[in-house]
């Protein structure tokens, strides 16, 4: 991969690299329950199918998430969304963006693409009702043109779902 990619992204540091395919190895070894990772040649993206916790509003569901990882992780946090569909959920945007501190100010290097997942999970599982977040119109409209979730500012106030 080349900072010449489609995307624009830059190359992988070798610490990412090490920590990725340490990560990956794991994963296939010991994957988190209710997770999948689709296999691909691309180290610096991820797509992971989710299903949906039996006994949830979520349960035989199932939706897919990208894991697109930059140059300086586990430093930087990934920035993960939801493929569209996403999931009907107060906390996960139309276009799959999703308000999750962890992803955000709270992330950590100590985190793990499987510890990501289970916090996914956990909020989906959490839920009492299906909608979209109130502010999904304006904010979809205001990130055309493919804006990045990490450029928002997200206010965390809501720890109830």
């Amino acid at each position: 991969m080349t900072s010449s990619s489609a995307s624009g992204r830059k190359t992988l540091s070798k610490i990412a690299c090490n920590r990725l395919q340490k990560e990956l190895l794991e994963w296939q070894v010991n994957p988190p329950a209710g997770f999948k990772h689709k296999v691909t040649d691309n180290l610096q993206r991820w797509v992971i199918e989710v299903n949906g916790a039996p006994g949830t509003l979520y349960s035989n569901e199932a939706y897919q998430l990208q894991v697109d990882f930059p140059e300086h992780y586990p430093m930087e946090a990934p920035q993960v969304i939801f493929i569209p569909p996403a999931p009907l959920h107060p906390h996960i945007y139309s276009n799959g963006h999703i308000c999750l501190d962890i992803l955000y100010d709270s992330w950590s290097p100590a985190m793990t693409v499987s510890s990501i997942c289970i916090s996914i999970l956990s909020m989906l599982s959490s839920s009492t009702m299906k909608q979209r977040p109130e502010d999904n119109d304006r904010y979809v409209k205001n990130c055309r043109n493919g804006r990045s979730p990490k450029e928002t500012r997200w206010w965390f106030h809501d720890d109830k779902v």
